[in-house]
């Protein structure tokens, strides 16, 4: 079909019939559009559209071979916002919050400290205004430092309330892998400076429930929860 790349990840099977299918979950390819073998798809004229929102654009400048950074604005007026590591925790996150999140994301393949921390200093700055929840969540890493993951999006956390100043915001995290204690541990302390609620789960949490309670934590916020954490903060 003319395709000069191809990624599925994950790959689910599927029950048809009694017949076990493969169903990619997680869909991402690139065509040589001079090779009219991508026609016989009839796939719609406005996918090979470059309209992409500052956010999206700022993120993109951002690709190294060290990580990876791939976004997609969901809902512009959503309220939930997710910095996802991995595509299977990324196709599960997307869809179980459907219209409540602002972005889809996949921030895995073990970013170093200054990469992360410029991508959560983008992703805070467009999001975190209009958010009731930030939602850091993956699944158990193999190779990625949870350590430096977290250090940077903690500093980045800081670096805005410095910067923008403070906001009522419920922090939900669900991550497994290396230095997991350690990184959970620095996060921790940055929110409880930062004066946040929070709650960490581990990977022996089901991500289906992580994600529904970060979807509760949003109904919480609505309902007087985000009052609560204004006065907190001292927020009129």
């Amino acid at each position: 079909y003319g395709m000069m790349m191809l990624e599925l990840n994950p790959i689910r099977m599927m029950d048809v019939k009694g017949r076990l299918v493969p169903v990619a979950c997680d869909f991402k390819c690139a065509f040589d559009l001079d090779d009219p073998a991508w026609k016989r798809l009839q796939l719609p004229s406005h996918l090979f559209a470059s309209d992409y929102s500052e956010f999206e654009q700022e993120i993109n400048q951002l690709r190294t071979y060290q990580g990876q950074s791939d976004v997609f604005v969901m809902n512009d007026k959503g309220s939930i916002t997710a910095p996802t590591f991995g595509g299977g925790a990324n196709a599960m996150v997307t869809e179980l919050l459907g219209d409540a999140a602002t972005i889809s994301s996949d921030f895995g393949g073990n970013p170093p400290y200054v990469k992360m921390n410029d991508i959560s200093k983008i992703t805070f700055k467009y999001w975190l205004p209009q958010s009731n929840i930030l939602f850091i969540i993956g699944g158990k890493a193999n190779n990625t430092d949870i350590y430096e993951t977290f250090r940077a999006m903690a500093d980045g956390l800081r670096w805005f309330f410095q910067t923008h100043g403070p906001i009522p915001l419920y922090v939900v995290v669900g991550r497994g892998g290396p230095n997991l204690i350690r990184g959970m541990g620095y996060l921790r302390d940055a929110l409880d400076t930062l004066g946040l609620p929070y709650r960490f789960f581990g990977h022996d949490s089901a991500m289906s429930e992580v994600v529904n309670y970060a979807l509760r934590g949003n109904q919480w916020m609505v309902s007087g929860g985000k009052e609560q954490i204004k006065a907190k903060l001292n927020i009129k």
